[in-house]
């Protein structure tokens, strides 16, 4: 399959739209159209319908971008390998939760990176689920994330602990003395969609199904401006908002009837990838 109707494929998946697809790649629409033609005769299958306005991806469509999305990531893994190898007499690709970036990674990154400089770094921020399936595909050496990978051939072990916090700002806590769970479902709790494997699991536990959120962000690091200006309570890892709990910019809000778990983070790498051994055995 040619690698440029597959990036046309996804950005098309993204757009929903030829024309605008057209202007992003800066190509002739016929082009678009031909690239996802070409595309649909190689599968046999339909990848996309036309709706009002635009297209949607088809059933097989959907499928195929999970598979599009690891080609062009494998192909793009691939070259940087290539020319860091051709410059650097090692390399070490480190994908991390952004949570357990900003809590904990940063100091053992930058260390290694400054004791280290004939080895390129690169980090490569998502979600614990991603990553996963990025180390076994080989796009990255070793993974930090919020589950743990259980597969033979694999390491895994825990790297950190931390404690699920409800945090607010001071002028803006109603809930001096506390929180049921009930007063924390009529709140306005400002949604992050974190993955942070059973924890995550918690605080969407603590929500009916389907629950309309007035504020949801995908960032957990984003929600503390948030949380500064007055405009509502979230959980955080109680690591990522240290600095603001002691400038007195937000304060812990105790919960009164549920409690919150334990926050557990790994390290997975693959048995016999020595850079990666070499970094994991300094976390």
């Amino acid at each position: 399959m040619n690698t440029d109707s597959i990036k046309t494929f996804i950005m098309l998946s993204k757009l929903k739209n030829f024309t605008r697809t057209a202007e992003r790649m800066y190509v002739a629409q016929s082009t678009v159209t031909n690239r996802i033609v070409e595309l649909e005769n190689e599968t046999g299958k339909r990848l996309f319908v036309r709706r009002r306005g635009g297209v949607e991806l088809t059933e097989e469509g959907e499928l195929f971008l999970g598979y599009a999305e690891r080609i062009v990531e494998l192909e793009e893994s691939f070259i940087q390998q290539v020319n860091a190898s051709a410059k650097f007499g090692g390399k070490i690709r480190i994908g991390t939760i952004n949570a357990i970036y900003e809590s904990d990674l940063y100091p053992l990154i930058s260390g290694f990176y400054r004791e280290h400089p004939d080895v390129s770094v690169k980090v490569v921020l998502g979600h614990s689920a991603d990553l996963l399936r990025m180390l076994q595909d080989e796009v990255v050496d070793v993974a930090f994330s919020y589950i743990p990978l259980k597969k033979a051939g694999f390491v895994s072990r825990r790297f950190s602990e931390d404690r699920l916090v409800l945090f607010a700002a001071p002028g803006a806590n109603p809930y001096k003395e506390g929180i049921t769970k009930a007063q924390l479902v009529a709140s306005r709790y400002l949604m992050c969609n974190f993955a942070f494997g059973d924890a995550g699991e918690f605080v969407r536990s603590l929500f009916p199904p389907r629950h309309a959120f007035g504020f949801e962000i995908d960032n957990s690091s984003k929600v503390i401006d948030y949380l500064k200006d007055g405009l509502g309570c979230s959980f955080l890892p109680a690591k990522m908002a240290e600095k603001e709990l002691a400038a007195g910019e937000l304060e812990a809000i105790r919960l009164l009837d549920f409690t919150a778990p334990e926050i557990v983070s790994y390290c997975s790498y693959k048995k016999g990838n020595t850079q990666a051994e070499f970094f994991a055995s300094r976390a």
